[in-house]
């Protein structure tokens, strides 16, 4: 069984004044055991070791995707999982997107990390055409996207929600215009031929079970809504055992987004 996992730790695992959430952030992974984590907003990790610090205390390797305009992301392995090519997505992310391809008993897994712009849904659009192009290049028919989409889902009504919001960030939500909800980047998915993993794994489940943010951290911008997100072509989620957000514990205070993990009826090649 292979465990895969997405989370956005907010502002490198550390806030304003200098405190630091890295103790709860190795906690949460640490007890979640991902043998591939996709990690978002690591800001201040490309640089003074803090990666590879990080890294060690959960016993995974990184792969990290600098950022042209915002902050890192990274997808970490855990051994014995070979990986046998890493490196970003060569297209102005505002964010980054990191590329890596395991080795595994169905062959090579792409995986594509990433984090999408947050203010802009027509700028989310281009950069979610990137992850098609790249999705289109993958080796095999395992890929599967993972990362803080800033998205929300097509097949939901979001109307109520997004009406309790304040205005600044309601409009992150909305298109240009006629005001209608955005969710272009999640159908752009779908229509490459994605699976979203989480509602094909829990269905029948509540929406709210699929919600990833905000915590009990707390998040102004948000309003109990699904931004963080696990695609995957077809033949993977063919190989999907279960999908959830992890709550509790930790978990509540280490970010402000809950982490989002699936396990996969995958192993590791053999060497």
């Amino acid at each position: 069984m292979l465990r895969v996992m997405t989370w956005n730790i907010r502002t490198g695992g550390r806030d304003r004044g200098g405190s630091d959430r890295w103790d709860l952030l190795v906690e949460v992974i640490t007890a979640q055991a991902p043998d591939v984590l996709a990690l978002q907003e690591l800001r201040g990790f490309d640089r003074g070791g803090l990666l590879a610090e990080v890294a060690g205390r959960v016993g995974m390797t990184p792969h990290l995707a600098r950022s042209c305009f915002g902050q890192p992301v990274a997808v970490l392995v855990r051994p014995p999982l070979r990986v046998v090519a890493a490196g970003s997505l060569r297209r102005p992310f505002h964010h980054a997107a990191a590329r890596v391809v395991v080795a595994t008993s169905a062959g090579p897994l792409t995986v594509l990390g990433t984090h999408l712009y947050p203010y802009s849904g027509g700028r989310r659009r281009m950069e979610v055409d990137w992850l098609v192009a790249a999705l289109r290049r993958a080796q095999g028919p395992l890929t599967l996207v993972a990362g803080d989409l800033n998205s929300l889902d097509p097949t939901v009504d979001h109307t109520v929600r997004l009406a309790g919001m304040p205005a600044l960030y309601r409009r992150r939500h909305l298109r240009r215009g006629g005001g209608a909800v955005d969710t272009r980047v999640v159908a752009r998915l779908l229509a490459a031929g994605l699976v979203d993993l989480w509602p094909s794994a829990a269905a029948g489940a509540p929406e709210a079970d699929g919600r990833t943010v905000p915590t009990r951290f707390g998040g102004a911008e948000f309003a109990g809504m699904r931004l963080d997100y696990l695609f995957g072509t077809p033949a993977l989620a063919e190989r999907v055992r279960e999908c959830l957000v992890i709550r509790g514990g930790a978990a509540d205070t280490a970010s402000d987004h809950y982490p989002l993990l699936a396990d996969l009826d995958l192993d590791p090649a053999p060497r």
